[in-house]
């Protein structure tokens, strides 16, 4: 790696999510003069996990080909110039700087030139601009923005020089039609050092300046069409300015001679490490922090091994040292470390209230493309019935980047809720083995109901005798309608979108947190977000060196989840680049074949636990919710709508039903989960619940940790020990219309008792007590309370029925009477005739692109258009050095 690494992938660290590292940040190959992966090797701990996939590296050097296609130039160059309130440029052009420091000096000059004679635009591409303060430094490298565009800077209605506003992309995926805030804060730092590195060069035309703001060119949908995002940066560019500062300094201390070999492995010994198991997974380093701390002679260095916050450290150092527990901490926590010391998984003892292998629950397993954001190699189905699981139904597809196969994931599904549905055995439920499975089925479902909805535009304008046109006035093609199935199955996964906001919502399973729900297991909490590897501590017969679970789990080739290894990955492109359907066939199979063993296998150990009497009661509150959205899906009127075009009111109106939904699952919660109301007992700002000790029996005296629940206080008891009273036999438990009544629950008021410690409590139905037990008490006033002395309940929230069908709407309610029913069974062709309509009218008055300035931007972000083909992939070799952190 010759010359002084300052710039190009280097240049994340201004951005990284490691840049907290001391470790990390003197380790830059701009101090070393040796990237992390060669330096990792050197000293005996190479990266073998760090890497990026092939096929998501590709997809990356294609979306950064479309950005600099001349098919993408002039939307992305005048959407940013017009976020910017600037004046609407005479003409637009592109040009490339092909990565050279001179070259990028020429084409800025050129541009400058054009934007002052005659108003023109220029995205400059390939540009390399000197990094901050290292302009005489020959050897170098430069930060390379992956755009920039030079336009008319005005002054009192004159042009007076020109603007640089500088630019990158980046291939994130959308969740939900949507990017986390995280990904978009990285990018932008590195537009941010792009702008810093610009305004302090010396080659900047006189009479150009660099705006204060940035732009981030990210996809708009699955088919990578690329958006400009814009943002200021003056926040940004001073920490970019503060980090770069940081690495001159070290560089400054540390001499003009980087590291020799023979002293490399003391030099990055003597860092201080910020280690991470969670975040550090993609650093180059981390296999030698890892084994630093594995090593070390410090018996607590196993809680930074696992991940236990420093703050918390103190609270269960004990448990490790053999002294128990000397502080308050979670009891998630405790058991984490509790696991990892003895090698046997801690078992919560709650009781199931998920649905999981009930009839009506359908198993889905998801092989995802690297290669694409809603790419799907295979998926494998199965439906319960009342007789035990159907077999289960496999798919490989050949093209996973196809909207086709996106399409046949959902006909698949929707087949398998509609027999669900048909057979009457209750609510649907979707099981799936992790988080992201779930994401990437919403996010599909999500593009594929903007695409009908579009198609149901376009339809109505060419009925009505007008050119079906996009949003930005470019002509449309008409995609084919959804079939049947397939609607069912965007409808159920945009109820469950929807149902996010709710927490008592279930229709998407994830069955790797109802597990974790139930066990604990030792090691890193990170490597518990494996399915298989929480399974291999709960099926364990004896003690487990979490060591070794943990990279015998890590070495696996295949993943329980959607996202495939690296190796996996790689082996699977390869295959179907080659060509080679046989291999690339059994690759994915055997893919299938793992995820579908762990599913089995959770399956069972879920099985062997008991069954909580609160369980029906989660049942009902989805059936109750399941029944609205049936006749969404009858009348065709809203089951299309995404969580992401949700009208204000709508947002508003769910005040009060999310704040019940809220109060509903926590107290259902408290009353089953020992452990969960524990450490909401525990924590200081919870007023409804605190623990309490029993410090004499005749009478019961009780030693209360709350101010709040003091001499006459009614309260509840919850919990005895680790006993759940909600599940003694003799406790009554009857779901009503309004509440879920509980009876014959241990009620009773606090007085003080003269020359006694501790309070009295007189419950009418006395649990069964011994001195020492820890009782979890709840102010009866939380709950809805009755005059018979042991009656408590919980009361039932409204379910979401805003905006939707009523139970007397009917097919021809809306069409009958228009006005009465526009706002509950209006189906979605009316209202997406409606709208076309008002689209027309506003292109008529010339409201809408290409006319008006500044161009209006498309908030939905359809996956349909002019060129909805799928670009073809750029092939390219990934670089060594780089990581999945570089990349974002």
């Amino acid at each position: 790696m010759g010359g002084l690494q300052s710039g190009g992938g280097t240049s994340a660290v201004a951005a990284s999510a490691h840049a907290g590292c001391e470790r990390f940040r003197l380790t830059d190959p701009f101090i070393t003069r040796r990237t992390r992966k060669v330096l990792a090797a050197r000293i005996g701990h190479p990266d073998a996990g760090a890497g990026i996939p092939e096929a998501r590296w590709t997809r990356a050097m294609t979306f950064e080909s479309l950005v600099r296609s001349e098919r993408f130039v002039s939307e992305l160059l005048t959407k940013t110039v017009g976020r910017l309130d600037l004046a609407r440029p005479e003409a637009v052009r592109r040009r490339d700087c092909h990565g050279t420091v001179a070259g990028t000096a020429a084409e800025l000059a050129a541009a400058h030139r054009d934007a002052e004679s005659s108003g023109q635009a220029t995205m400059l591409t390939a540009l390399a601009v000197p990094y901050l303060d290292l302009e005489d430094i020959p050897d170098a490298t430069p930060v390379q923005p992956d755009f920039a565009i030079v336009c008319p800077r005005e002054e009192d209605g004159r042009t007076a020089g020109s603007w640089l506003i500088m630019g990158d992309a980046k291939d994130y995926e959308r969740i939900r039609s949507r990017i986390d805030d995280g990904r978009m804060l990285k990018g932008f730092l590195q537009v941010a050092l792009g702008a810093e590195s610009a305004a302090a060069w010396s080659g900047l035309p006189a009479g150009m300046r660099v705006h204060r703001c940035g732009a981030l060119a990210v996809p708009r949908n699955a088919f990578l069409q690329p958006e400009a995002v814009v943002e200021s940066l003056d926040d940004h560019r001073i920490e970019v300015r503060t980090r770069a500062d940081e690495r001159l300094k070290a560089r400054a201390e540390l001499g003009d001679d980087a590291p020799a070999e023979n002293g490399l492995g003391p030099y990055v010994a003597g860092l201080t490490a910020n280690f991470d198991p969670h975040g550090c997974a993609t650093c180059n380093l981390f296999f030698y922090c890892r084994a630093e701390l594995r090593g070390s002679g410090d018996s607590l260095a196993v809680l930074t091994e696992i991940g236990i916050d420093r703050l918390r450290r103190p609270a269960v150092a004990g448990l490790v040292s053999g002294d128990g527990a000397d502080g308050s901490a979670p009891r998630s926590v405790v058991d984490q470390v509790r696991a990892t010391v003895t090698g046997l998984p801690s078992w919560t003892g709650r009781l199931r209230t998920d649905p999981c292998g009930l009839p009506g629950t359908i198993d889905l397993v998801l092989v995802k493309s690297d290669a694409s954001a809603l790419g799907a190699h295979g998926v494998a189905v199965r439906r319960m019935r009342a007789d035990g699981p159907t077999a289960w139904t496999r798919r490989v597809f050949a093209d996973p980047q196809s909207p086709l196969t996106r399409r046949a994931v959902m006909r698949i599904l929707g087949a398998a809720i509609r027999e669900s549905r048909e057979a009457g055995t209750g609510p649907v439920h979707l099981v799936v083995p992790d988080q992201p499975t779930a994401d990437l089925l919403a996010t599909a479902a999500d593009s594929l109901a903007g695409v009908e909805l579009s198609r149901l535009r376009w339809q109505h304008d060419l009925d009505s005798g007008r050119p079906a046109l996009t949003f930005d006035g470019e002509p449309a093609t008409l995609p084919e309608p959804l079939h049947d199935d397939e609607r069912l199955a965007v409808a159920f996964l945009l109820e469950q979108d929807r149902a996010r906001a709710m927490s008592l919502r279930t229709p998407v399973v994830d069955l790797r947190a109802v597990l974790a729900a139930h066990v604990t297991p030792g090691g890193p909490a990170v490597d518990a977000g494996r399915l298989d590897y929480l399974l291999t501590w709960a099926e364990a017969t004896g003690p487990l060196d979490h060591r070794e679970v943990s990279d015998a789990v890590a070495e696996r080739p295949e993943t329980p989840g959607a996202r495939l290894s690296n190796v996996a990955s790689d082996a699977i492109d390869r295959a179907r680049r080659a060509e080679d359907t046989a291999a690339y066939e059994a690759l994915v199979g055997a893919a299938l074949d793992y995820r579908v063993e762990v599913l089995e296998r959770a399956h069972r150990v879920l099985g062997g636990l008991g069954i909580s009497r609160l369980r029906e009661a989660h049942r009902v509150l989805e059936a109750d919710a399941q029944e609205i959205w049936g006749r969404r899906v009858a009348l065709q009127a809203s089951d299309l709508v995404r969580f992401s075009r949700m009208h204000p009111r709508w947002r508003n109106s769910h005040v009060d039903l999310l704040d019940a939904d809220r109060t509903c699952f926590e107290q259902l919660t408290c009353l089953a989960d020992t452990a969960a109301a524990r450490d909401r007992a525990a924590d200081a700002g919870v007023r409804e619940l605190a623990l309490a000790t029993v410090i004499g029996l005749d009478p019961i005296r009780l030693d209360v940790r709350s101010r709040r629940l003091a001499d006459g206080s009614e309260v509840v008891a919850l919990h005895v020990g680790d006993h759940a009273v909600v599940e003694r036999p003799d406790t009554v438990f009857k779901i009503q219309k309004g509440s879920f009544k509980l009876g014959r629950m241990p009620v009773g008021t606090l007085r003080r008792i003269d020359d006694a410690g501790g309070l009295g409590w007189d419950p009418l139905v006395v649990p069964d007590l011994a001195v020492g037990d820890t009782l979890v008490l709840a102010d009866t006033a939380w709950f809805t309370r009755f005059k018979s002395g042991h009656e408590i309940a919980v009361k039932r929230p409204s379910p979401d029925d805003r905006s939707a069908p009523k139970p007397t709407c009917t097919p021809d309610a809306y069409t009958e009477d228009p006005e009465e029913h526009q706002y509950c069974c209006r189906p979605h062709t009316a209202a997406e005739a409606e709208w076309a309509d008002t689209l027309a009218e506003r292109r008529s008055r010339g409201e809408l692109n290409p006319e008006v300035w500044p161009p209006l931007v498309d908030e939905e972000r359809f996956d349909v258009g002019p060129h909805d083909e799928r670009p073809p992939l750029a092939a390219a070799p990934v670089p060594g050095h780089l990581t999945l952190d570089d990349l974002d």
